[in-house]
């Protein structure tokens, strides 16, 4: 990345952590996608305060041909043109040239998420005789009561976990904070796993957060995948899961279970309603396949193999 480049990323990073209170997990996502854009501008030995609408199509094409997918190029392009927003707006170029692009049509696509049998078998498959047993089943068990990110979980502190009111308090993106109501079961499980961190020796600066590993200092996200996919393979589940399929599965089977929407939408910690929206589509994705395999008019007749018809008896 060239001085200018690199200057003009040192500021927007600044403009996302201060002014738009963004977490340094999304801060790094966008840096990391904006990188693909400098090294695009460098191939091309332009400056990015030349750079126009002819050359960023030229960038999405190299996009596409690099084999990233449709859903990727669009993340990308979302960050490309927040950055130069910020460009123009801080009179670092005189105008925007992504205001005509246009990023890639996706289909919406459903998140995967566990039955309740899924996940109780994940959650019987840990091994409780273990050092970190009882730690991943309150890890498992409040990530799936709660709804909660990945990042939520990790940095989680034991002080805001109101055991006698039974919620929890959990800051988000943008530091945002808000209550979640935790089962009686999740309290229990974590509960138990005091015990067990009670024998760390936690390390200065995480004496406050719940979960911890075993020399005494915080997970990583890294850590969680590789706990919740060694689980999934010992219960057997063959989907392809992350920390935040069950976050979906919470909040689809909150749906499922006649919650309100706006109710899952602050439990979830989403600004907006239409992200926590996405839930009725797999809701109604649900209730399609259900009907296709249940209804009269979609099941074959068993003796012709064919949709049976129903005939009038005036004939």
């Amino acid at each position: 990345m060239e001085k200018t480049g690199n200057e003009f990323m040192s500021k927007y990073e600044i403009y996302l952590r201060l002014e738009k209170g963004l977490s340094i997990n999304t801060v790094e996502a966008y840096r990391d996608d904006l990188k693909k854009l400098f090294r695009f501008i460098s191939d091309e030995e332009t400056d990015i305060r030349r750079i126009g609408y002819a050359d960023l199509q030229q960038f999405v094409a190299q996009l596409h041909d690099a084999g990233i997918s449709a859903r990727s190029q669009a993340r990308i392009l979302s960050g490309v043109k927040s950055f130069f927003r910020f460009l123009t707006r801080e009179k670092y170029v005189e105008r925007d040239p992504t205001e005509l692009l246009e990023a890639p049509k996706i289909g919406m696509k459903l998140p995967e998420i566990l039955t309740l049998d899924e996940i109780n078998r994940i959650l019987d498959s840990i091994d409780l005789s273990t050092e970190t047993g009882q730690r991943n089943r309150a890890m498992l068990e409040v990530l799936y009561s709660c709804g909660l990110r990945v990042s939520e979980l990790i940095t989680l502190a034991y002080s805001d976990v109101y055991f006698e009111e039974e919620f929890i308090r959990i800051t988000g993106k943008g530091n945002k904070q808000r209550l979640v109501p935790i089962s009686q079961t999740a309290l229990r499980e974590i509960r138990n796993y005091l015990v067990d961190r009670s024998h760390i020796s936690v390390q200065k600066g995480f004496e406050d957060r719940l979960f911890l590993n075993r020399r005494g200092r915080g997970l990583t996200r890294v850590m969680m995948f590789h706990i919740i996919k060694a689980q999934a393979e010992l219960a057997g589940i063959r989907k392809c899961i992350s920390p935040h399929t069950f976050r979906h599965s919470f909040a689809t089977h909150l749906l499922e279970g006649g919650a309100n929407l706006r109710a899952i939408q602050m439990m979830l910690g989403h600004e907006k309603i239409t992200t926590t929206e996405l839930y009725t589509h797999i809701d109604r994705e649900t209730l399609r396949k259900e009907i296709i395999l249940h209804h009269p008019r979609n099941r074959r007749d068993s003796s012709n193999g064919s949709v049976g018809k129903t005939k009038c008896s005036d004939e």
